[in-house]
């Protein structure tokens, strides 16, 4: 049977996530759906991961199999045209080899986060920022974001409901951009923990802020132990960047 891949974008500010719930309103069933509303059959896609509630997407993956060869281009434009008013858009979708998976397979996974560091509250960035009024140390932020660097065990900074069987994670980048008022963390790894990167970046907010040193946070890491976490940065200001194979 054929297999396809897709990479979507969405703004995860009016979704209950990426994944299937009985009750919610989630990106997977709103793409689902529009393939029965350009009347292909029932179709259920695999994402690379899941993505909480909130949480946008610019390089999200998917899979699917389908029984018969589909002209990629042609359902490319009639998927978006369903999704366009849902905030979610297909950005690609190609034939792919049989065997791929969209989870399974990823090599890295790159996260932005977004904060807008300011007095004013945003206007056109609602939704797609952390807005943080008290101002923020850029440098020691800086500094504490390399302390994620590298395996850790990061059982202080994923939820208590995290099901994954081990809290180890390799870091291989982590750091901080700005852009006028603007400071984006960038984080890559071949996998995460449920709530990890928001509860890092609330982490590095703590020692921006001077609430934290670099040492609390080391100890924090070093602790293993979720009751030390800062409070986790909320999900409008994250993003899954990129999913590489």
């Amino acid at each position: 049977m054929p297999r396809y891949k897709a990479v979507v974008e969405y703004s995860g500010t009016d979704f209950e996530g990426w994944q299937l719930q009985p009750n919610g309103n989630t990106v997977q069933q709103i793409i689902e759906k529009s393939f029965l509303e350009i009347q292909l059959n029932k179709t259920k896609i695999f994402g690379s991961g899941r993505t909480d509630s909130g949480v946008h997407a610019v390089g999200q993956v998917f899979h699917f199999d389908y029984e018969d060869k589909l002209d990629c281009k042609k359902i490319l434009l009639g998927l978006n045209h369903f999704l366009k008013k849902k905030n979610i858009s297909v950005l690609s979708l190609d034939f792919t080899n049989y065997n791929f998976d969209s989870r399974r397979d990823a090599k890295l996974r790159t996260y932005t986060y977004k904060i807008l560091n300011r007095l004013a509250s945003p206007a056109i960035l609602e939704n797609q920022v952390w807005h943080v009024t008290k101002n923020l140390d850029f440098k020691l932020m800086q500094k504490a974001s390399q302390i994620f660097l590298g395996s850790h065990d990061f059982t202080t900074f994923r939820a208590s409901s995290c099901e994954a069987t081990s809290p180890i994670r390799k870091i291989t980048c982590s750091e901080l951009k700005k852009n006028n008022d603007q400071i984006i963390y960038i984080v890559k790894s071949r996998s995460f923990l449920q709530h990890q990167v928001r509860s890092m970046v609330g982490a590095i907010k703590f020692v921006g802020e001077k609430k934290w040193s670099l040492k609390d946070l080391d100890e924090a890491l070093k602790s293993k132990n979720r009751n030390n976490c800062a409070t986790p940065a909320p999900a409008c200001g994250l993003y899954l960047e990129n999913v590489e194979y």
